[in-house]
C-alpha cells in the first residue's frame, strides 16, 4: 500500500476466536502486516471492537498507522511498537507436554471455537494449543506447537491465547485488548516448538501477560506482551451495521 491508501481485509470463520468474531491474535497479525515490519520490529495492535467474520473490512494506512474499520465502526489500530527482549528459562518438549495435561479449558472453555486454543476445533484447520501451568512452580504456562506454515499471522495467533490463559482466563473470561509483538525469526514449518507465557500484572478488569515462541534448543523466535480485558462471553459480538 502507498503512504495513504486503503485495502480490504476479511477474517474468515476458520480464524474465529469467540464464535461470531475473529481471533484477536490472528486478526492483529493480519493488520500488523500492513506496516511491513522487519525482523525484530514490534507492532502494537489495539482492538476496539470484535472483528466480524466473513465480512470485508476497510484497512486505511496513513502516517505509518493502519486502521481497520467495518460499517463505520473502528475495529483495530496498528502502529509501530516496542517489545523489550523477554528472558525466560527454556522449556523442553516433555515439560510442555506435561503442562498440557493441566490445560484448564479441558474442564470448560469460554470460547471453545477459538482458532488458537479451542477445544472443539480440528487440528487440521486450527492451532489447537493446550497451554497449561508448568510443574516447576514458576507460574508460567507452556504448550507445544508445530506450525503448518511460516506465517507471521500464525505466530501472532500462537503468542495470543497462551498469554490469556497465563493471565487467568480460566477464572474470568477475557478477550485480547492490545498486543505488541515482534518476530525475530519465523518458525520452521513442521518442526516442534514451545510457546511459553506468564502473567505480568493485573488491575481491575485488565490483566497483562508476556509470551514467547521458542525452538526446542531454547532460542526465542518471537515475543509479545498483551493486555486482556475481563468480559461477559455472551456479549462478545461484532457491532451491528
Amino acid at each position: 500500500m502507498d503512504a495513504t491508501s486503503t485495502d480490504s481485509l476479511v477474517v474468515d470463520r476458520v480464524h474465529c476466536g469467540p464464535p461470531e468474531s475473529g481471533n484477536g491474535g490472528w486478526t492483529s497479525g493480519e493488520l500488523a502486516a500492513y506496516l511491513s515490519p522487519g525482523a525484530g520490529d514490534g507492532v502494537t495492535v489495539r482492538l476496539s471492537s470484535p472483528p466480524p467474520l466473513d465480512a470485508p473490512m476497510t484497512v486505511t494506512l496513513a502516517d505509518g498507522v493502519a486502521t481497520l474499520t467495518h460499517a463505520g465502526h473502528l475495529v483495530a489500530t496498528a502502529r509501530p511498537g516496542i517489545v523489550a527482549p523477554l528472558r525466560t528459562d527454556a522449556v523442553d518438549l516433555a515439560a510442555a507436554a506435561d503442562a498440557e495435561t493441566r490445560y484448564e479449558a479441558l474442564a470448560g472453555h469460554p470460547f471453545s471455537t477459538c482458532f488458537s486454543c479451542g477445544t472443539d476445533r480440528d487440528p487440521e484447520e486450527a492451532l489447537c494449543l493446550r497451554p497449561g501451568p508448568l510443574a516447576d512452580g514458576s507460574g508460567r504456562y507452556a504448550a507445544r506447537w508445530t506450525p503448518p506454515a511460516a506465517s507471521p499471522s500464525l505466530v501472532w495467533a500462537a503468542l495470543d491465547c497462551p498469554g490469556g490463559w497465563s493471565a487467568g482466563i480460566a477464572g474470568r473470561p477475557m478477550v485480547l485488548g492490545e498486543m505488541t509483538a515482534a518476530i525475530d525469526d519465523l518458525p520452521v514449518p513442521g518442526e516442534e516448538h514451545v510457546v511459553i507465557a506468564w502473567q505480568t500484572g493485573t488491575s481491575g478488569r485488565k490483566h497483562q501477560s508476556a509470551s514467547v515462541v521458542q525452538t526446542t534448543d531454547g532460542r526465542i523466535l518471537a515475543r509479545a506482551t498483551a493486555t486482556w480485558i475481563a468480559v461477559d462471553p455472551a456479549t462478545i459480538r461484532p457491532k451491528e451495521h
